[in-house]
């Protein structure tokens, strides 16, 4: 199946790291905006490794731990060296008061309260934790986890998470544990290329988790950032290929874009751009899906999905026959950039 194909994130380690070219974001099953049953979350999951799927990506902010737990309780049955991991460091998970947890935008927690941690003690402390929730001796993949703008609140704030990422060690934490062989890549999961671009001119990092950044409304990222991800070898999973839902659910009143009510702006774009999707008789959602695996760098697309049926679905849209002149006409109207690499010109150059 089209999503048992497999590239590599990076090929300088001594342990590359195949990912197929769809994964499985774990976001969702942390019972993100509503409650995910243990049973819709293990049928995903299973749904997703059944699918050839192979390419795992949780954290501990989903669900306060619940999304580790629930991948731990998959990999226990899938067999760990049949998939590659990804999760997070950044935010410690600690026993508080009732009043005190911090659930973010997830529901039905565990009674934990975060503490953003990025120096050396924090990388470590949250690489064991995570192991024991999730039940390995190992991840393949470490992410520094939201030290954007978007997740701290202020470009000041942003910044200072990165000093203490690099100033108190947590980057040399990174660096020692991929050094040992513990973890094969280290990385940032973020909601802004912006950041990631900073980080690559500070450190020796292997890929970034780039959520909602580089999609069918958003190709900025091909100005600075992608060419330097070219040119230094670096891999892109890339998250939030619907740029919060209204790739998935077109134009419709109330849609989402950014975690918001989507601009008039933002609404007319995604209209014109449905209207040449359905002159090519292609669905908006498989488009979006589609386009972001057109760029080299972006290695994998990680949609989330709370139930084996969207799993499916999600499949089913990878593997659908697109026209490219779809790609084309929609460069033509200029809804999509001149340069955007597009997905017949990737198979043509794999």
């Amino acid at each position: 199946m089209t999503v048992s194909q497999t590239e590599l994130l990076n090929n300088r380690t001594a342990r590359p790291v195949p990912l197929t070219r769809m994964g499985f974001g774990g976001a969702p099953l942390g019972n993100l905006y509503r409650k995910v049953s243990d049973d819709d979350a293990q049928a995903a999951l299973q749904a997703a490794f059944d699918a050839g799927i192979r390419f795992f990506d949780t954290a501990p902010q989903y669900g306060l731990g619940r999304s580790e737990q629930r991948f731990g309780e998959a990999i226990a049955r899938f067999g760990r060296d049949t998939i590659q991991l990804s999760t997070k460091i950044g935010r410690l998970l600690l026993d508080c008061a009732a009043h005190e947890v911090t659930p973010e935008a997830f529901v039905d927690v565990p009674q934990k309260r975060i503490v953003f941690d990025y120096t050396y003690d924090g990388v470590m402390r949250s690489y064991q934790a995570s192991r024991q929730r999730i039940g390995v001796d190992n991840a393949d993949i470490l992410l520094v986890h939201d030290v954007c703008v978007f997740s701290q609140g202020s470009p000041e704030m942003s910044d200072a998470k990165v000093r203490e990422l690099f100033d108190g060690g947590g980057y040399k934490a990174l660096v020692e544990l991929r050094d040992a062989g513990e973890i094969a890549a280290i990385g940032a999961g973020v909601n802004e290329w912006q950041v990631c671009e900073r980080l690559l001119g500070l450190g020796d990092f292997d890929g970034f988790l780039l959520a909602g950044r580089y999609t069918l409304l958003e190709q900025e990222a091909l100005d600075s950032f992608l060419p330097l991800c070219e040119k230094r070898d670096v891999g892109i999973i890339l998250g939030g290929p619907y740029n919060s839902g209204i790739l998935a659910t077109g134009a419709v009143p109330g849609a989402k874009y950014n975690y918001a009510d989507a601009s008039a702006e933002v609404l007319d774009k995604v209209r014109n751009i449905e209207a040449v999707c359905t002159a090519h008789n292609t669905p908006l959602i498989a488009a979006a899906l589609q386009f972001v695996l057109g760029h080299p760098c972006v290695k994998t697309v990680i949609p989330g999905a709370v139930s084996a049926a969207e799993v499916q679905a999600n499949v089913a849209l990878l593997d659908r026959d697109i026209p490219p002149g779809l790609w084309s006409d929609l460069q033509s109207a200029s809804l999509i950039r001149p340069d955007a690499p597009v997905p017949m010109e990737a198979a043509d150059a794999a």
